[in-house]
């Protein structure tokens, strides 16, 4: 999809990679609890597999020695901290949580511009539909799936599937609970998706002074998260942004001074891998001098 990594130096034997010089161990087992942190003094772990999201399965990590460990989906039951760069992370204490969530790409792409048209319109309602490239857990033939859509072939369908990450916003913005929902259209490209929200405001408005209040924002407080754009671009345009939420403003509309729709893209892939590199950096910055 982003193509191969350039200006990289990387060498790779049975136990390690060498990535410009740098010596990085590898190791594999599918039970983290035989996994060498203790022995290799590991701090943080990056929990991606998808398969240990629940705060039982990624406290295995901090069993086998790890202090902390971030997963890189949304977190499922007990305690788990969800923090979205730009919108919460100044709410991160070191010593609440063991266990992290960067919550989901299309989470992290939804909840910036929320917080954006909450704090300046009032948010009463709304639901969201994000046209969401196919992913991993798609079938590329018709196969079994517990889910009968994603039971379908990814690559020749439009598939329309549930999604937690409308609901998943009140986590970080607490004044959303009960107020958002959402469903995902899964769509035969490999990479780049976009987020459709529609709510209803308190406030009355108008499509000019939502789209100033988004790139005050985007130019701003959320400089590097939010990004503004006017641009009659298309999703390959987005493919390697860094932001997790790119503003589509020749798309917002106001309805009736009380109705706002805000499209917003973001790259799935490469975009959310920035946001899991910034909660890991702010992770380390919270740790107790030694």
């Amino acid at each position: 999809m982003l193509g191969t990594l350039k200006d990289v130096d990387i060498k790779a034997d049975e136990n390690s990679l060498t990535i410009n010089g740098k010596t990085v161990k590898c190791v594999s087992d599918r039970n983290p609890l035989n996994l060498p942190w203790a022995d290799w003094g590991v701090d943080l772990i990056i929990e991606s597999t998808g398969v240990f999201v629940t705060e039982e399965g990624a406290s295995k990590h901090l069993q086998a020695g790890a202090k902390k460990v971030l997963i890189t989906a949304p977190g499922k039951g007990g305690k788990i901290g969800t923090f979205v760069m730009g919108v919460n992370d100044n709410a991160y204490k070191h010593d609440d949580y063991n266990v992290v969530s960067n919550a989901s790409c299309t989470t992290n792409c939804l909840a910036p511009f929320t917080k954006v048209l909450h704090e300046h319109f009032g948010i009463i309602k709304g639901t969201m539909t994000t046209t969401h490239s196919y992913t991993g857990d798609q079938r590329i033939l018709d196969a079994s799936h517990r889910d009968l859509r994603r039971a379908r072939a990814a690559a020749i369908n439009i598939v329309p599937t549930s999604t937690g990450a409308a609901k998943a916003v009140a986590l970080v913005i607490p004044e959303m609970k009960g107020k958002l929902n959402g469903i995902a259209m899964r769509v035969p490209t490999p990479n780049v998706s976009v987020v459709d929200l529609v709510v209803q405001v308190e406030k009355k408005t108008f499509t000019e002074e939502v789209n100033r209040s988004l790139q005050e924002a985007a130019e701003g407080p959320m400089k590097g998260i939010l990004e503004y754009s006017d641009l009659p671009l298309v999703s390959s345009d987005y493919r390697g942004r860094d932001a997790s939420s790119i503003v589509d403003a020749s798309l917002t509309m106001v309805m009736g001074g009380d109705m706002v729709k805000v499209i917003a893209w973001y790259d799935n892939e490469w975009g959310y891998s920035q946001r899991v590199v910034d909660l890991a950096e702010l992770v380390a910055k919270h740790w107790p001098a030694a």
